[in-house]
């Protein structure tokens, strides 16, 4: 598990992932040309559900995109 610190919409927050995670969701980020903060930011503006879990969920359905 890795714990990451970031600001999001203005407020700091960390948030904790298994490697692989941030590895796939930072090859999300450089695909698209934005960096990291932002990719999280846009999966934290339309989560229902706590970060980490829709992080997970956001690489989930990317992988599944790519198949």
């Amino acid at each position: 598990m890795r714990k990451h610190s970031l600001v999001i919409a203005g407020h700091a927050t960390s948030v904790s992932l298994e490697q692989e995670f941030w590895d796939v969701l930072k090859e999300i980020a450089d695909r698209r040309g934005i960096p990291l903060a932002a990719l999280i930011a846009e999966v934290d503006a339309a989560r229902e559900e706590n970060l980490s879990s829709a992080l997970r969920l956001h690489v989930l359905r990317d992988l599944r995109k790519r198949e």
